[in-house]
Order: C-alpha cells, then structure tokens, then sequence
C-alpha cells in the first residue's frame, strides 16, 4: 500500500519562495473557512491549467495530501498548496477574496497575465 506524505515530512518553505505568491488576508480567512468544514489537514489547492477563455485557467480545490514538489503557504492558520509547475504561473500574484455584485469568489491579481477573460478565472502570458 502506497502512502502519500503529509505535510509534516515536508520542511517550511524559506520566505523568498512564499513571498513569491501573496494571501491576503480577507482570501485566508475565507479559505479557514472552508477548511473548516473539511476533513482536518485539508488545505486549498491553487492550481494553473490549460484551457479557458484565454488560454490558461485557474483550479481551486480542497487536498488534504501534499506532495514533493508542493509549495506550502500558511496565512492566518489557512494552507494554501501549489505545485511547482503552476507556482511559475503565478509568481508575484496575489490571491484575494472578493464579494461584489457578480458574487463571491477568489480572484487572483497576476502581474504576468497579459490578457484575462471578464469571470477572473483564465488569463493568457
């Protein structure tokens, strides 16, 4: 039976790497939020894929498992999780929650993107 590490066998990530992606803090205390109703040592899953309006989209999902090449964000009690190929994508971005008109949801101000669709999640470099 193979076992997935958990964060716990991973050390800090030094703070010139987590810098390179910020949380704010309204965006941490929605995801402790959410993890909250999780199974404990969830965290929230930032990841970038192919595909959307512009070329490339935005995922966001609950993982609980962490794995080598994860880097790990911890904001106000909150973990955030981002795989290296898609911390690439979004060094020097800052994650956010936002509640507006058109609704809630996290909204992701990357300064590398140089064209994004109008919902926030996909962008194009």
């Amino acid at each position: 039976m193979h076992t997935h590490p958990s964060s716990a066998d991973f050390p800090p990530v030094p703070p010139a790497e987590e810098a390179s992606l910020a949380v704010t803090a309204r965006a941490a205390r929605r995801i402790g939020e959410i993890l909250a109703t999780e199974p404990p040592g969830s965290m929230l899953r930032i990841s970038v894929n192919g595909g959307g309006c512009s070329g490339f989209q935005y995922g966001f999902d609950v993982d609980a498992n962490r794995g080598p090449d994860d880097l790990l964000i911890e904001r106000d009690g909150a973990g955030i999780l981002v795989d290296e190929v898609s911390l690439q994508y979004l060094k020097g971005s800052t994650v956010d929650f936002v509640d507006d008109l058109i609704g809630q949801s996290f909204r992701i101000e990357n300064p590398q993107a140089v064209a994004s669709c109008g919902c926030g999640t996909s962008f194009s470099l």
